[in-house]
């Protein structure tokens, strides 16, 4: 049975990430609420149940829409990274010891940037986490290194072209009118390098970009998502029980999960495709052992039919169909 928790009138909650913040052996939620430009942490007592929610503000107008937990400053507690969709910015709240939060400290991501989601990983090897970004509005993907001063980038800025973008800023064109929406981490090619795989919602497509040990990327090489596709939500996972990555897609525009199995040098399959069902709308997508079989099963959240879809993994690749879960 759902037990529902109420994150404010208007807060509309766009995404969720768990973790234990406060360091007691419990997990606890923190989410992103795009109408009321906050984020809410609800402390976890440990017995499937949360304390009401404690709320940061995120700025006036910045609709967040993406969170990723990680320790940025080497101090062994929990920080938060927020995307900033209505204000080109990232917020950092800095973790302290008992799951409270610091105030948002903000990095600009460009002008008309709108980034969309965030990955997290030392991409440079220097021991400081990294951020990329999916910069939906003008077609990169954005890296932007961690400094030891605990800062991701200068305020001072760069032009490139007519725009204009603070230094320490990496920037990877994802193509025109890609509108580069998901990001995840992983070594593809097994050089024991980060690379960076990106669906780009306009050009129906993933991108891909291998890693080198410096924390640069190659150009983006494209794989297909299929025609009007729309692929908006990556996950990546051994879906072949052939320890090499793969990547599973939730397609918006065609309704259905994509399945594009890697080869391990860096390169991938073409897509098999899962439905979700006519009018699901699939718009996220998470992996995980459901059934504890020892296979990686995937569930995508409906938001057309109100549920959530579970697709059973055979452990060869392919899938049960979808069994829904009403929300």
């Amino acid at each position: 049975m759902q037990t529902t928790y109420a994150t404010g009138t208007n807060s509309h909650p766009y995404f969720i990430a768990i973790a234990d913040l406060n360091n007691d052996g419990q997990l606890d939620i923190a989410v992103v609420n795009s109408g009321t430009d906050n984020l809410a942490i609800l402390l976890g007592y440990g017995n499937g149940s949360f304390a009401l929610p404690v709320v940061y503000s995120t700025g006036p107008n910045s609709n967040p829409v993406f969170i990723a937990i990680a320790d940025f400053d080497n101090d062994h507690k929990l920080d938060i990274v927020v995307a900033n969709n209505g204000t080109n910015s990232v917020g950092v709240f800095f973790g302290n010891v008992d799951g409270t939060f610091e105030h948002q400290i903000i990095c600009s991501t460009g002008p008309q940037s709108s980034p969309r989601s965030i990955g997290v990983a030392d991409f440079n090897n220097d021991n400081k986490l990294d951020i990329a970004i999916a910069d939906k509005q003008n077609n990169h993907v954005m890296i932007f290194n961690g400094f030891s001063n605990v800062t991701f980038a200068s305020q001072i800025t760069y032009s490139s072209g007519t725009d204009y973008y603070p230094v320490g800023i990496l920037l990877y064109p994802t193509g025109d009118d890609s509108h580069s929406y998901s990001i995840a981490v992983g070594d593809f090619n097994n050089d024991s390098r980060l690379d960076i795989a990106v669906t780009n919602s306009g050009t129906n497509n993933i991108g891909v970009l291998l890693g080198y040990s410096n924390g640069t990327f190659t150009s983006s090489m494209t794989y297909s998502t299929g025609i009007d596709s729309n692929p908006v939500a990556i996950a990546l996972g051994d879906f072949n029980n052939d320890n090499q990555l793969d990547i599973a897609v939730a397609n918006h525009g065609t309704e259905n999960v994509a399945i594009l199995i890697g080869y391990g040098n860096g390169s991938f399959s073409s897509p098999v495709t899962c439905s979700t069902g006519i009018d699901s709308g699939p718009k996220a997508i998470a992996i995980g052992d459901f059934n504890n079989d020892g296979r990686l099963d995937i569930v995508v959240a409906n938001p057309g039919w109100h549920n959530v879809g579970a697709f059973l993994g055979y452990g060869n690749g392919t899938f049960e169909d979808q069994i829904t879960y009403s929300t």
